[in-house]
């Protein structure tokens, strides 16, 4: 096998396996599909194997492929990172670190922490991308983020998970509620009153689901909706319950008149996680901003540390 693999044709070949055609990867990248071909044919003839199987519907990789992706990936962020270094160095041009995250992080907790890091840092810059939880964690293995903070109700596999904590669901509601007032809440006595919920398929939803059935409560939301604001908003009108985690609206609830309750009963806790794509060699401002993030996770009261699958980041 020889050694020439370099930058071009690994680029290529990542955008035909994130795309599984030749054709469309050509229109991405402004290449003739001749020259795609060309690389990729290269890069099986060095490898000595086939690294994509060609199917009717498009093209998947194979597992040789999947081992070259893994690595490819890897590289092309590398290569990308010693340029931005010696740019940075020459030009005194800021990093920039890629975060992406579940929505309940994205109204206070991480734009606090983002201002709070670059006080100390102000030359490191930060693009934040919203997202479900399947989505941040693909966005990392991708390369597409440097780091994800995320809700989970099991272990992701395929990414590095850098710390790993339990987090408890709450109870919201308006301050003059009847039940406002209480140390805990069942979901029976919760059933009682006007519920807000999130949409089936979120985890929060889904801890809700699974406890209701456990316990044989009936659930019969009056609003339902995708998006955590509009149910903080709609409870702080309507005086309907919901449920949230703390960090999605810490800082928020005194001025807006609204109070959290502990539950009580099988209402399990969220897992919550911080993925880096596994074997990167991560920049130094995604390492210290990590360290940072992680620090502050651990100071929120209630958060329960869970072993992570790798302890350490990587680089």
């Amino acid at each position: 096998m020889t050694y020439s693999l370099h930058s071009t044709a690994l680029r290529y070949f990542v955008e035909v396996a994130n795309t599984g055609s030749i054709a469309e990867a050509s229109v991405r990248l402004h290449v003739a599909s001749s020259a795609i071909s060309r690389q990729i044919a290269k890069l099986e003839s060095e490898v000595q194997a086939s690294l994509f199987d060609r199917q009717s519907r498009g093209m998947t990789l194979s597992e040789a492929g999947q081992t070259l992706f893994a690595y490819a990936r890897r590289s092309l962020l590398e290569a990308q990172e010693v340029v931005r270094d010696l740019d940075s160095a020459r030009n005194t041009l800021a990093s920039t670190v890629k975060v992406t995250c579940s929505e309940g992080f994205a109204t206070d907790f991480l734009p606090s922490l983002i201002h709070a890091f670059r006080q100390a840092n102000p030359r490191v810059t930060f693009e934040l991308s919203v997202t479900g939880p399947a989505e941040a964690t693909r966005r990392v293995c991708t390369g597409e983020a440097d780091l994800a903070l995320t809700f989970s109700l099991t272990v992701q596999t395929g990414v590095n998970i850098v710390h790993a904590c339990r987090a408890p669901v709450f109870a919201l509601m308006r301050e003059d509620h009847p039940l406002a007032k209480r140390r805990k809440l069942t979901l029976a006595e919760i059933a009682d009153y006007e519920l807000l919920l999130a949409e089936q398929g979120t985890t929060i939803r889904t801890l809700i689901d699974i406890a209701a059935g456990v316990e044989g409560v009936a659930l019969s939301p009056v609003f339902v909706t995708n998006n955590s604001q509009a149910l903080y908003r709609y409870a702080q009108l309507s005086g309907a319950i919901t449920f949230s985690g703390s960090l999605s609206i810490r800082g928020r609830l005194q001025n807006d008149g609204l109070v959290v309750v502990p539950l009580a009963g099988k209402v399990q806790r969220r897992r919550i996680e911080v993925q880096t794509m596994i074997g990167r060699a991560l920049p130094a401002s995604v390492r210290e901003f990590a360290d940072f993030l992680v620090a502050e996770l651990k100071r929120v009261p209630g958060m329960h540390a869970q072993p992570a699958s790798r302890s350490a980041l990587t680089g």
